[in-house]
């Protein structure tokens, strides 16, 4: 059974009605799994201390966002990261991020303390932040204050990040360390924030070889998407030796997605999500921690949210949504919703030369990706 950790409180990371990241998202969710009648039993987190943070964060960056939080004037909060168009401030913000860092936190503890083997923590994924600046639309590293408390433990941490923007947040506190690798797929930082994510970033000093990084070509397909997946993270695991894996799981590189331009279906999510949990079978004896992170259609990033759920617990998964959740939801939204779990509309139609050229690309970073990791680790 996977242990799955939740509180109410995560709605109050709030960045105003208007703004892309909505824990509306989140509610949705929720609701979907209750319409199904599976809903979880959470575990209910502590919010994450003041220290806790530190572990990752500069103390002076903490204090501008406890400022922030109280309303308090910063003439410098740009040099920071905050009160910009991706993170406006909002009252209460450092508890509302500790709050969900405290989720992260907490299954990783599960896990290192063997109270749990895989955990599913539905929020969190805020792999943007910096150790000193808030960025894309992320205050707190919730998930490198989790793998720190993992490696504090003397556990090998593989982050694998399947967001469609690069895990740059992630990538930079762990950038010299070597217990832990980084492996992000992402649309390239050619054309899509953060502008980052090439493979020439490899890591430094001793984490020479340690960060991974898979830009893929924007309208990049299932089919293609895929095949680079299985060219390179599992290979990766296998020269690595992970004793556990730490998974964002953002849902914007779904086909529906506005903010970027990959055209991942629901069912090349389905099979992400499967070939995840067997990863973690063979290479960690199960040991995982799951987060979400991005996604921005809400009908999209519901929809596969929810395969994630029901995929990690084992559980059917249905053709249809229930009629009363989507009507209810269809009003509040006033849009129409996907009346299935699984995609009905179709991505983008590319010509077949178009496919083959993304493709071929796709297949060439891989290539040339792991014949990095070969110099570096043999």
């Amino acid at each position: 059974m996977v242990s799955v950790v939740y509180h109410p409180d995560y709605l109050t990371y709030c960045f105003g009605p208007e703004h892309p990241f909505s824990p509306v998202r989140l509610e949705m969710l929720w609701t979907l799994l209750e319409a199904l009648g599976c809903t979880p039993t959470p575990i209910r987190p502590p919010e994450a201390t003041r220290k806790e943070v530190l572990r990752v964060h500069a103390e002076d960056y903490v204090a501008r966002v406890e400022a922030a939080s109280r309303g308090e004037s910063m003439p410098d909060a740009e040099a920071f990261g905050l009160d910009t168009p991706d993170v406006p401030v909002f009252p209460d913000m450092d508890r509302a991020a500790r709050i969900l860092v405290g989720g992260t936190l907490h299954g990783a503890r599960l896990i290192a303390d063997g109270r749990a083997t895989t955990v599913l923590q539905l929020g969190g994924g805020f792999h943007h932040a910096h150790p000193a600046r808030a960025s894309g639309f992320c205050v707190y590293n919730d998930l490198s204050i989790a793998i720190r408390a993992l490696t504090d433990a003397g556990l090998r941490v593989a982050y694998i990040d399947i967001d469609v923007h690069h895990g740059d947040g992630v990538q930079a506190i762990h950038y010299r360390e070597d217990t832990v690798l980084t492996i992000s797929l992402h649309e390239t930082g050619q054309y899509l924030f953060p502008g980052t994510g090439f493979i020439d970033e490899i890591g430094e000093g001793r984490g020479q070889g340690f960060s991974l990084n898979v830009p893929l070509q924007p309208f990049t397909d299932d089919e293609s998407y895929l095949e680079v997946f299985e060219r390179v993270v599992p290979h990766a695991l296998v020269m690595f030796r992970p004793d556990v894996l730490v998974v964002q799981c953002g849902a914007d590189a779904h086909f529906q997605d506005p903010l970027a331009d990959l055209l991942l279906s629901t069912r090349a999510y389905e099979q992400l999500f499967r070939r995840l949990k067997a990863l973690a079978d063979e290479h960690t004896g199960g040991r995982a921690l799951f987060t979400l992170g991005g996604g921005y259609d809400f009908d999209a990033t519901v929809r596969v949210w929810a395969l994630l759920y029901l995929v990690l617990q084992d559980r059917p998964l249905p053709e249809r949504l229930p009629l009363g959740w989507r009507i209810e939801w269809e009003q509040r939204l006033e849009r129409p919703l996907s009346p299935t779990l699984h995609d009905t509309a179709r991505p983008l139609t590319l010509s077949p030369e178009r496919r083959r050229q993304i493709a071929q690309q796709n297949l060439h970073t891989a290539r040339r990706l792991m014949d990095t990791l070969a110099y570096y680790w043999y």
